[in-house]
């Protein structure tokens, strides 16, 4: 078995972007969770190269909900995942929304949704339907809003 070669740089993680949407009903706030396969996320996607990765977040809700509203109330913090499968990382911000109803649009690149389901759902709910790399961010996303 070849040993990593110490000189060289270590690969920079692959970078994704997302967004912790939220909107308020009936005095709660609610989060925008949307499910691929059996796995409930929050909108996101790849940073594309020279790409900021706040635009990046921003276009990737437009793009798989069809969310324009983002207000971004708490500026621009945002919360890093542990790196997770090849290395990836996901940075999501924070944002409020007045949509209710969204829409999953068909990607080009799959000629389908990309996500099969969208709930809103409160952060009980959600703390149940997350996967464990996203405990800390909705955490974070609670804490930052409370």
């Amino acid at each position: 078995m070849e040993r990593p070669d110490p000189t060289t740089p270590p690969k920079p993680p692959l970078l994704s972007a997302g967004v912790v949407v939220l909107r308020r009903e009936g005095g709660a706030w609610r989060l925008l969770l949307l499910r691929c396969y059996q796995n409930w996320d929050f909108p996101k996607g790849l940073v594309e190269p020279g790409e900021a990765p706040l635009a990046a977040a921003v276009r990737e809700v437009a793009e798989e909900t069809t969310i324009a509203d983002l207000a971004f109330r708490w500026g621009e913090a945002y919360r890093e995942t542990e790196p997770y499968g090849r290395g990836k990382v996901a940075r999501y911000y924070l944002a409020e929304t007045s949509a209710r109803e969204i829409s999953l649009p068909v990607s080009p690149q799959l000629c389908r949704p990309e996500h099969d389901e969208w709930r809103w759902v409160g952060f009980g709910e959600a703390a149940r339907m997350l996967p464990p790399r996203l405990q800390p961010i909705l955490a974070w996303a609670r804490q930052t809003v409370a």
